[in-house]
């Protein structure tokens, strides 16, 4: 069942990197579509503070599923794993335009309480397929996985943009904010249903995602069968006693103690960016000449300089490799928490806006070089289980990130 030619000559890795890019895309299009609306939901519900609060009802669920599928990852049969994802952020969009149109588009607690709860929903469906896709592509090309991760933060700067355009566009007309949040919605919808059909029907089926997929095979990995059976290969290697002892694998434990600093740089890059992002940036920056546009100017200059900040690596002497220089790069980020103080309370736009935007570019560009570095030298199954354990430690940093963002209040009536 292997393919013994060499990767390099297989056909579709082109269109393996551009699926990837649009399967990175939809993995947090939903989620950044209902942030980058935050102007929209502060408007509803004034009250509830809701760039901070939807943020903090995501996390529990995207740690907590993401959690439990880490630990049995050896069992799960991937395929599944990332459709239902896909399927559930599809549904999960619908739903908000449902909500929309139920209501009116009027606020109030009920409405904030089912906001709530799809936000909940997006959470498990990122657990899904942010940790699965990672796990998947961990064993195949770098650039994949790269393509991936430029992807999830291309979603970011898309729907920034689109975000801008929609203000724009209906910024004079009656109920211009409902208008611009319903557009984007149907966005979403329609691109979550793409990254369905696209995961279920192609991505499977193009050559060098079958060869690297059935190389994980013949390492011992389990959880690419179903993908195999889809792109058309139905046997799997395997048999005998000597077999399963040549495939034996390191289990969970060793991996994260072997790669505990990967483990830890994830976590502290994401504290980091979300105990700023976007909570502080949408309500504790005060009022500038740009007005109503500030918080959404300082939201896409953040997704633009991360997603620039995932390319980077791509010019392999900009790459960072070396394991300590990594953690101190990531150390010495922590100096923009001081920077940001001092800049919300004494300094112009121009300086946030530029903080902001390293901010992003020092995000992106860590995280590629994190993720690409890790699963080296590991077999297939191995690289599987690394990839959804330092995913599982991104979206821990996350959470306590969004935790940690609430410190920002204390002072102002909190």
């Amino acid at each position: 069942m292997v393919n013994s030619e060499h990767p390099t000559r297989l056909e579709g890795k082109y269109a393996a990197i551009v699926v990837c890019w649009l399967l990175g895309n939809g993995c947090l299009f939903s989620w950044n579509s209902m942030l980058t609306i935050e102007d929209y939901y502060v408007y509803l519900f004034p009250k509830y503070h809701p760039p901070r609060v939807l943020t903090l009802v995501y996390q529990p669920f995207a740690v907590g599923t993401l959690a439990i599928l880490a630990y049995n990852e050896a069992k799960i049969n991937t395929r599944l794993r990332n459709l239902f994802g896909y399927t559930l952020f599809f549904i999960s969009t619908l739903l908000v335009l449902i909500v929309n149109a139920a209501t009116s588009g009027k606020g109030g607690l009920g409405t904030f309480i089912g906001i709530c709860a799809i936000s909940g929903a997006f959470g498990v469906a990122d657990a899904h397929v942010q940790g699965g896709m990672v796990g998947d592509l961990s064993f195949m090309s770098s650039e994949f996985i790269q393509s991936f991760l430029a992807g999830l933060a291309a979603s970011g700067a898309l729907t920034s943009a689109l975000r801008l355009i929609t203000k724009a566009a209906f910024e004079n007309s009656k109920d211009g904010l409902r208008k611009g949040a319903i557009l984007f919605f149907a966005i979403s919808t329609f691109f979550e249903l793409l990254c369905v059909l696209l995961y279920a029907f192609v991505f499977p089926k193009l050559p060098i995602v079958k060869y690297y997929r059935s190389k994980a095979a013949s390492e011992g990995s389990k959880t690419v069968s179903a993908d195999l059976a889809a792109g058309g290969i139905q046997t799997l290697p395997g048999g005998g006693e000597e077999y399963a002892k040549e495939q034996e694998r390191k289990g969970i434990k060793q991996l994260l103690l072997e790669n505990i600093d990967y483990a830890l740089d994830m976590f502290l890059i994401y504290v980091l960016t979300l105990s700023i992002f976007p909570g502080f940036l949408s309500e504790d920056t005060g009022s500038h000449s740009l007005g109503t546009w500030y918080a959404l100017v300082l939201i896409a200059m953040y997704n633009v300089w991360d997603l620039i900040g995932r390319y980077i690596p791509l010019l392999k002497f900009l790459k960072l490799e070396s394991r300590k220089l990594i953690m101190i790069a990531i150390l010495c980020r922590y100096l923009l928490v001081p920077a940001f103080y001092f800049t919300a309370n004494y300094g112009d736009q121009g300086w946030m806006i530029m903080l902001t935007s390293f901010l992003g570019l020092s995000n992106g560009y860590l995280t590629v070089c994190v993720l690409t570095s890790a699963p080296k030298g590991y077999k297939g199954p191995e690289q599987n289980a690394l990839g959804n354990l330092l995913v599982l430690f991104l979206l821990g940093g996350i959470f306590a990130g969004v935790t940690l963002d609430w410190l920002w209040l204390i002072g102002k009536g909190w």
